[in-house]
């Protein structure tokens, strides 16, 4: 079970949108979610149309009459996709932990005894930096910060990373953290000046996944919907599903592990007869003005990487892939926009209504 805190105190950010909608996507990718909505202001259970009567505040709570579990709270919001909601009573619980022993593990405590068969537990954080967040950053294996592409979203990670160095020096937890770019207006030279800003400054803590600035994603939540219930075809529903899918190819990265020399003399002949098999292609784009172009498919688990990061060559953008026999969809990323090859006519239509190009691998000799 993977759990995942989504903090940032500024506000405005996507903080619970992106709370909310990353849930749902995993959920769409047959992973059980559960989103623990943290935030007094009850945005995401609000956003859901979630009503109830007890909330976190019943859970976390000492002095409350009306003490509950957090099974006992949990509703559903779509197949796969729980919710444990909040409510405005919920602020009381800062004054109310302020002199307790052990305030910091409360939630930890919690979700260490909490079995409900959940792949991931996502914890929508308030818009602050107070006990619910230290609670949830303790409580947490790792943390997602969504910022926008602007100076001020840049001062306030730097007081995010010194609370998350805070609690492992205090509370001797590691957490990983990874940020992810939201509200990405790509019409705007701003916006791509503060992104290379922040790949510098956070070089290999940023998610590949962007997501772009898309009137859908808050048309959902007025609706008490999430986005893909709502427009699984709009782009808010692509970005986030495939930031869910990126979540998901981390669990297959594993360490190496040692193999005796009979085995890899095994490997190493079967790579060889293998060799054979496989095609060199080569994918092409012409992009001048791009600043980052990636090409995914059915070949590479539709990520946007470094291996699936294409060569800029006078104009145009390349790439090499060894691939066996076969059919693939594939697609480019241009500057964080997905298109088709506009130099391949063969296409089809995908799940989101847009075209992916088809390429078909034969190795049959010529």
């Amino acid at each position: 079970m993977r759990i995942i805190s989504v903090t940032n105190q500024k506000g405005g950010c996507g903080k619970t949108t992106t709370s909310v909608n990353l849930s749902a996507s995993l959920a769409a990718n047959s992973k059980k979610v559960l989103l623990i909505d943290l935030d007094p202001q009850a945005h995401a259970t609000l956003g859901l149309n979630i009503k109830a009567d007890n909330s976190m505040y019943n859970v976390l709570s000492k002095l409350t009459s009306k003490k509950s579990s957090l099974e006992n709270i949990i509703k559903n919001v779509s197949e796969d996709f729980d919710i444990a909601p909040s409510s405005i009573v919920l602020s009381t619980l800062e004054q109310e932990l302020a002199g307790e022993i052990g305030r910091e593990s409360r939630l930890w405590e919690i979700l260490s005894a909490f079995e409900g068969g959940y792949d991931y537990i996502l914890i929508d954080c308030p818009p602050n930096l107070g006990i619910l967040t230290i609670n949830a950053i303790r409580a947490s294996a790792e943390i997602i910060i969504p910022v926008e592409a602007s100076r001020f979203s840049l001062q306030g990670l730097d007081q995010l990373t010194s609370i998350v160095s805070l609690v492992k020096e205090r509370l001797n937890h590691s957490v990983d953290f990874k940020i992810l770019v939201s509200n990405f207006d790509s019409r705007l030279r701003h916006s791509f000046e503060m992104l290379d800003t922040i790949k510098s400054k956070f070089t290999g803590k940023l998610f590949s996944t962007i997501v772009h600035v898309n009137v859908k994603l808050k048309e959902a939540q007025n609706h008490g919907s999430h986005i893909l219930s709502f427009d699984k075809y709009s782009r808010g529903a692509k970005d986030y599903f495939s930031l869910s899918r990126e979540l998901i190819m981390q669990e297959t990265g594993s360490a190496p592990v040692e193999q005796p020399a009979e085995m890899k003399e095994k490997i190493r002949q079967i790579v060889k007869k293998e060799r054979p098999a496989l095609k060199e292609v080569v994918f092409t784009i012409a992009a001048p003005e791009a600043k980052d172009v990636f090409v995914a498919g059915d070949f590479n688990g539709w990520k946007t990487d470094d291996a699936s990061r294409m060569e800029p060559n006078n104009g145009a953008w390349k790439k090499r892939f060894s691939l066996k026999a076969g059919k693939y969809r594939y697609r480019f990323v241009v500057d964080g926009r997905w298109t088709d090859d506009p130099a391949n006519e063969s296409r089809e239509i995908n799940p989101y209504g847009e075209s992916d190009s088809l390429i078909e691998i034969s190795h049959k000799s010529e």
